[in-house]
């Protein structure tokens, strides 16, 4: 800035604008000086804490950890249930069997009933079918940087590609793990185990399936879910077999049958 003898009002004004310059300056600094500090203290808090919780662990892997250990804390009260609902279930047969031999309406309903236990899958089957394994691969070491963990493991839509194609390609009866699947069962994977019908299973996963083997086989190589499957197959050394049985044995469904939700087809 350029200031002149002469300019007595000038240098009073420059001087004014130079104070106010140097008011702001301060005050912002200041502003900055108390910010600062408390930033940092916060900043310091939230790694605390995450440290804490963490207890040296990846937290999203953490809670995998505990939902694994939830279930199999619930799984002895469910084991308990069901043998509880078995029993009562066996009850309740054995009362609708001696009701059916003198009271007409409950024998007319149970003779109705009958020829649709087959299709409901209450009743065993045995038949020729298909035997499809699937196992997780062995993590190489050193892991190729371009993969992840979640690579070499089997996943719920592999389990579900597979069950699919089956029912797809006619299967009239099928066991997962030796336990009956129906139409209402689902099929859910919680880490690399397998979720059904309230039990856990470690993998490998054994799926067998009652029907034609040659159409069966077909519907699992057209399948673009299962082909899917296939490639990580051969990337990530994954393991899948599939092998022609002349005969398997599916044992009849004895969980529960009533419906929770359904809603008319249109």
């Amino acid at each position: 800035m350029e200031y002149t003898s002469g300019g007595g009002a000038s240098w009073r004004q420059a001087l004014r604008r130079a104070a106010s310059a140097l008011h702001f300056t301060r005050s912002r600094r200041s502003g900055w000086s108390i910010g600062v500090p408390l930033i940092g203290l916060a900043a310091g808090f939230l790694f605390t804490v995450s440290a804490n919780t963490a207890q040296g662990t990846v937290l999203r892997e953490d809670r995998r950890v505990e939902l694994a250990q939830l279930i199999d804390a619930k799984q002895t009260e469910v084991d308990r249930l069901a043998g509880e609902a078995k029993a009562l279930q066996a009850q309740v047969d054995g009362t609708t069997n001696e009701l059916a031999v003198g009271d007409g309406p409950i024998k007319q309903e149970r003779e109705r009933s009958a020829p649709w236990q087959e299709a409901a899958g209450l009743t065993e089957m045995r038949g020729p079918g298909l035997t499809v394994r699937l196992n997780d691969a062995p993590i190489p070491v050193p892991r190729p940087d371009n993969s992840r963990l979640d690579d070499y493991v089997i996943h719920q839509q592999d389990v579900q590609a597979v069950v699919n194609a089956l029912w797809a390609g006619g299967a009239e009866a099928m066991t997962i793990m030796d336990v009956r699947v129906i139409s209402t069962s689902a099929v859910r994977c919680v880490g690399n185990t397998l979720l059904l019908h309230g039990r856990r299973y470690s993998p490998e996963f054994v799926i067998r399936a009652i029907g034609d083997p040659g159409r069966m086989r077909s519907t699992l190589d057209a399948s673009p879910s299962v082909a899917g499957f296939r490639d990580a197959v051969r990337n990530f050394g994954l393991g899948y077999t599939v092998t022609t049985e002349s005969s398997i044995t599916a044992p009849p469904y004895t969980g529960p049958t009533d419906l929770r939700y359904a809603e008319v087809p249109s």
